[in-house]
């Protein structure tokens, strides 16, 4: 099937991390125009240079921000879709959590999803549309959070708040899906876990191909969904 989101304007959050751009450059291969909020405007802009106006970044500081997240929605033209790939993962026994570890976890995962789902919802109105939100396999099976706990509570309020909303906003033609990865096999993760077996993993490319899938005016029936991106891990 392909993909086409010819001249359709759609929201890509945390587009300068490495699945947010995975998806971002892909949306843009499908003809989308890609609407990045970041807190470095210089360092969104040189990522996505070669796109030219087809990718338009607004500094918004922190997605957690609730009068941020308003007017940078506030600001956009009518979108087709929103795709919330920010978020922030931190490891720590229970014994050794914080509260501010707690705090930092669900603003960044579920306040951030939160808001931008409800600006979403704002700008769709009753045209229809699509949102995708970013779960994980520790917010959908809490036994795989362990020595994560934080994260793992964050994960589930998106999850949660996925389907919760999907049910009110159907009617609307609005389908809102998560996707739930596994341990991506990005960078970063390849770097803090060196001797596991990488290639089990989600590949980027997987990831973003079914983000964009859900995303897509190609998903006409798929909604209220926690779509599972394990690879083989």
């Amino acid at each position: 099937m392909k993909i086409d989101f010819s001249d359709r304007h759609v929201v890509v959050t945390g587009a300068t991390g490495e699945l947010g751009e995975a998806v971002a450059r892909l949306l843009v291969e499908a003809g989308a125009i890609v609407h990045v909020p970041a807190r470095s405007a210089e360092k969104a802009r040189a990522l996505y240079t070669a796109a030219g106006d087809r990718v338009r970044v607004a500094v918004v500081g922190d997605l957690g921000d609730e009068a941020a997240v308003q007017g940078f929605y506030a600001a956009l033209p009518p979108l087709w879709a929103s795709i919330h790939c920010v978020g922030g993962f931190a490891m720590s026994a229970i014994g050794a959590a914080t509260r501010a570890e707690l705090m930092k976890m669900l603003e960044m995962n579920a306040v951030s999803a939160f808001l931008c789902t409800r600006e979403a919802v704002k700008n769709l109105g009753n045209r229809g549309g699509r949102i995708v939100n970013v779960a994980a396999v520790a917010g959908v099976d809490a036994r795989r959070g362990a020595g994560k706990s934080a994260y793992a509570a964050s994960k589930a309020a998106v999850a949660a708040l996925t389907l919760a909303v999907a049910e009110e906003v159907s009617d609307d033609g609005i389908w809102v899906n998560a996707v739930v990865p596994s341990i991506m096999d990005t960078e970063a993760n390849r770097k803090a876990m060196p001797g596991a077996d990488h290639g089990n993993w989600p590949k980027l490319s997987e990831v973003a191909a079914t983000i964009a899938f859900l995303a897509s005016p190609q998903n006409t029936s798929t909604r209220a969904a926690l779509v599972p991106v394990y690879g083989r891990s």
